[in-house]
């Protein structure tokens, strides 16, 4: 194969720290790159990089197609055929389908809009990567996975020879990472270069051809995929070794938290019966469909149930609304954090006590101080969450403690039960150990938690139970340590 991109000696300084400490990098034709490495270690900075939104320091070169490019400047990257497909995608919600894919070809300069060229240039970008979406749907309106799709047909409208998906499965289900990440051999089938950057080992180990590992700024080394291990290769990420074991336990004789008998919202979920005890980790998995969600939102008193019953604590409740089910004592944390689970705008302090501001004031109706500075030390303390100002905005701070911030705002509300919809998603590694061991925590403490997630791994090393959805459906119970990972992975894909 030929070389595409060389990287050498690569460095980056931002205000004396060292970003970047001369990192070197091929990246051949046709092959798929993964970069690996925890939240900060550089990932991000080597991608402006190689795209041209940042200068190296003098002595670092960047080859392209055999050439030196030098200054390399964003243009000039899409020129000659860079493309980067960021975590929040950078479409234009307001816009179409077919605009946001050839947004990139018919901008700039004075003459008017030829919209039936807009609609071949996106015509022929499907067809370049088969698949078919409503051109003249708004971008708004489409799902998340969708949205994937316009983006990389967006990259193949720019001819891209090389294309970077920074976390491009972080908000999709695992029927939908299957898609992408077939389209993704389909791309390196066609010569294109493929740099994947993920926290999730197995979607890594499973696409890559070659593996690059960094942390702290420097790049400890390119690897084979075919010999790394996801536990090799968590080790060479955060030089910590990852051991997680399944231990077959008796269900708890503790009181039950709550039970659902036959509970049914047609379209979504269809006579849905369970219960779950203190202290428990219940896990709930599925494909896309399945009902999971949809059933969480009902727990939750987001959505109502047309019938069955739900029980807690052995008494029957009508949840119609979700102000109902934190009275009750239930929590929820939603998939997507970004939007539903924090204000990214105001700080971590006013995003950890969002759900019990209205218990921290005085009679005249202000809020007391005490109570709030208190109830923010407490759940900073108590969920190790890494904030250097407790009034910075909240948007400041990792994924990972961007997560435990949307834990100690439901936690402040004192649950009895907790719903954690794809807890750790988008979080890194490390982060993600440490979510699961407050989980642990948490349930050691008293709480019954429902765990939901369609990560297999994270789904049998991190619960008691396991039901299985499909089709709207309860499919089976599992315990972990009674039956393999193997096993619970064939249930969920039958």
């Amino acid at each position: 194969m030929s070389v595409f991109m060389q990287l050498d000696g690569i460095s980056k300084i931002f205000g004396g720290v060292h970003a970047l400490s001369n990192v070197s990098l091929s990246l051949e034709e046709g092959e798929v790159h993964c970069l690996c490495g925890q939240n900060g270690c550089g990932k991000s900075t080597l991608i402006k990089v190689m795209s041209g939104v940042h200068q190296p320091e003098p002595g670092g070169v960047i080859t392209i197609a055999g050439n030196v490019i030098s200054p390399l400047t964003p243009v000039e990257s899409t020129r000659l055929g860079v493309q980067v497909i960021y975590q929040d995608l950078s479409l234009f919600p307001n816009l179409t389908v077919a605009e946001n894919i050839a947004i990139g070809q018919h901008v700039g300069g004075l003459k008017r809009v030829n919209w039936k060229k807009v609609q071949q240039t996106a015509v022929e970008a499907l067809q370049r990567i088969g698949v078919s979406l409503p051109l003249g749907e708004k971008v708004a309106n489409i799902s998340i996975a969708q949205r994937q799709l316009v983006a990389i047909c967006r990259a193949m409208a720019a001819n891209a020879r090389l294309v970077i998906m920074d976390e491009p499965t972080s908000s999709l289900t695992r029927h939908e990472v299957d898609a992408l990440l077939q389209l993704t051999m389909q791309l390196k089938s066609r010569g294109i270069t493929i740099i994947f950057v993920s926290h999730r080992l197995d979607e890594v180990l499973e696409i890559a051809d070659r593996v690059t590992v960094m942390r702290d700024g420097v790049m400890l080394g390119t690897y084979d995929a075919k010999e790394m291990s996801d536990r090799k290769l968590a080790t060479l990420m955060t030089g910590k070794e990852f051991s997680y074991q399944s231990v077959a336990k008796d269900r708890p004789t503790t009181e039950t938290v709550l039970e659902v008998r036959n509970l049914s919202r047609p379209g979504e979920y269809q006579d849905i019966s369970l219960d779950i005890r203190r202290g428990e980790i219940l896990g709930l998995t599925g494909l896309l469909g399945s009902g999971r969600t949809e059933l969480a939102l009902s727990l939750f008193g987001l959505t109502r149930p047309e019938s069955g019953e739900i029980f807690l604590h052995g008494h029957a409740v009508k949840l119609r609304s979700n102000r109902d089910a934190i009275e009750h004592g239930i929590a929820y944390l939603s998939e997507d954090r970004l939007a539903l689970g924090l204000v990214l705008e105001q700080s971590i302090s006013a995003n950890i006590t969002l759900s019990v501001i209205e218990k921290l004031v005085n009679k005249a109706g202000l809020i007391r101080d005490d109570l709030y500075e208190t109830t923010v030390r407490h759940a900073i303390e108590e969920l190790t969450i890494k904030a250097g100002n407790p009034e910075n905005k909240v948007k400041t701070l990792s994924g990972g403690n961007q997560q435990r911030v949307v834990l100690a705002k439901w936690l402040a509300t004192k649950p009895k039960l907790l719903i954690l919809d794809s807890p750790t998603v988008g979080v890194d590694i490390h982060a993600k150990d440490g979510i699961y061991a407050i989980v642990r925590k948490l349930a050691a403490s008293g709480i019954a938690i429902i765990m939901i997630s369609d990560e297999i791994p994270e789904i049998y090393y991190h619960s008691d139970r396991v039901l299985v959805m499909r089709a709207g459906r309860l499919n089976g119970e599992y315990i972990p340590g009674r039956c393999s990972e193997e096993e619970l992975k064939e249930a969920v894909n039958a």
